[in-house]
């Protein structure tokens, strides 16, 4: 497993980062396998786990805490923080009340004394990047935070808060987590450029679009099942003009994986790794067997030929369906595009 630089931290990372949102209620529910799968990732050799505290309500923190005992100083581990973690709205989002509150909740569930990277999950726009990082600051001061990123940012936001944190003489985000894939590659367009002029690691998720490039979506194998299907709709529902527009894509990307003799996960995830950008691809394995596929893309390098060919399939830059992107610009809402009379 080849290793990277996590943005300009000195930190070293395993190029495949484990993605735990799998292990529990939304996927695999026995922690004894869940346990299994991440150990075997870590023989394998990664060194990188990222998880969150809303997947499954904190129990995929608990299952990475279980399975890291004995194992944790070797470990870069990454959680996430914004999402509702009950029905009180002060617990959830970005303010420094629930991230003081949130990280002590995260530390329990997962058995450790700190956090090496901790990551705002959503942008906001009703709290201050100032309240933010200040908490964030604090927490690195005290030791339970390493480094601090966000997910899904658009690029002015990022920009927003290096300004800030400078400005403040705050900590500032080291990295980003957007969602990247063949299918999804809006982010080519801005995103990746300003986190690479601000010397930001980024570690990419969904390389397989939520399972899309999996092999399992293909032309005659119709409307596939999935808990992450009935969970998002939008993303998966054929009957969908965007959806059917993505199979096409699909279908195109398996038959040259097959061309080029390879398995489509392996050019998937060949594909994101290749950017100059990306520091590590999160993979999201639900099973051994996935675990074991996924792992395979590893040595998995694409020439330039089969790179020019996937940029004709899906244009640089573009995203088939824009539910994808795991943002919706508010700025785009109705209620920020009228005026009030």
């Amino acid at each position: 497993m080849n290793h990277r630089l996590l943005g300009r931290t000195g930190v070293s990372v395993s190029q495949m980062c484990l993605g735990a949102m799998m292990f529990g209620a939304w996927g695999n529910r026995d922690h004894d396998e869940s346990i299994g799968i991440i150990h075997a990732a870590l023989d394998a050799g990664i060194t990188f786990i990222d998880t969150a505290d809303v997947y499954a309500q904190g129990e995929s923190e608990q299952i990475v805490g279980k399975a890291l005992k004995g194992r944790r100083d070797d470990i870069i581990l990454a959680t996430k923080f914004h999402g509702a973690m009950g029905q009180d709205p002060n617990r959830q989002g970005s303010s420094r009340r629930w991230i003081i509150r949130a990280v002590e909740d995260s530390l329990r569930r997962l058995d450790t004394d700190w956090i090496d990277l901790y990551q705002v999950h959503r942008p906001r726009t009703d709290t201050d990047i100032d309240e933010t990082l200040g908490a964030l600051s604090d927490l690195v001061h005290q030791g339970k935070v390493r480094y601090i990123g966000g997910s899904t940012f658009p690029a002015s936001q990022i920009v927003e808060a290096q300004w800030v944190a400078r400005e403040r003489g705050l900590q500032r985000f080291v990295t980003e987590q957007p969602a990247y894939s063949m299918l999804v590659r809006r982010i080519e367009d801005d995103i990746l450029p300003t986190c690479q002029r601000h010397g930001m690691g980024v570690l990419s998720y969904s390389p397989l679009t939520g399972g899309w490039l999996s092999g399992r979506w293909r032309k005659d194998s119709g409307q596939q099942a999935s808990s992450r299907a009935s969970r998002l709709p939008e993303r998966f529902d054929l009957s969908q003009p965007a959806n059917q527009r993505k199979l096409d894509a699909v279908e195109a990307l398996a038959q040259l994986a097959d061309q080029t003799g390879i398995t489509l996960i392996q050019m998937a995830i060949a594909f994101v790794l290749n950017h100059p950008a990306i520091t590590a691809a999160i993979i999201g394995p639900r099973t051994m067997e996935q675990l074991e596929g996924q792992l395979a893309a590893a040595d998995t390098v694409l020439e330039p030929a089969v790179l020019n060919r996937i940029d004709e399939i899906v244009a640089p830059g573009t995203t088939i369906n824009p539910v994808d992107n795991s943002f919706e610009n508010p700025a785009l809402a109705p209620a920020a595009r009228r005026r009030r009379h």
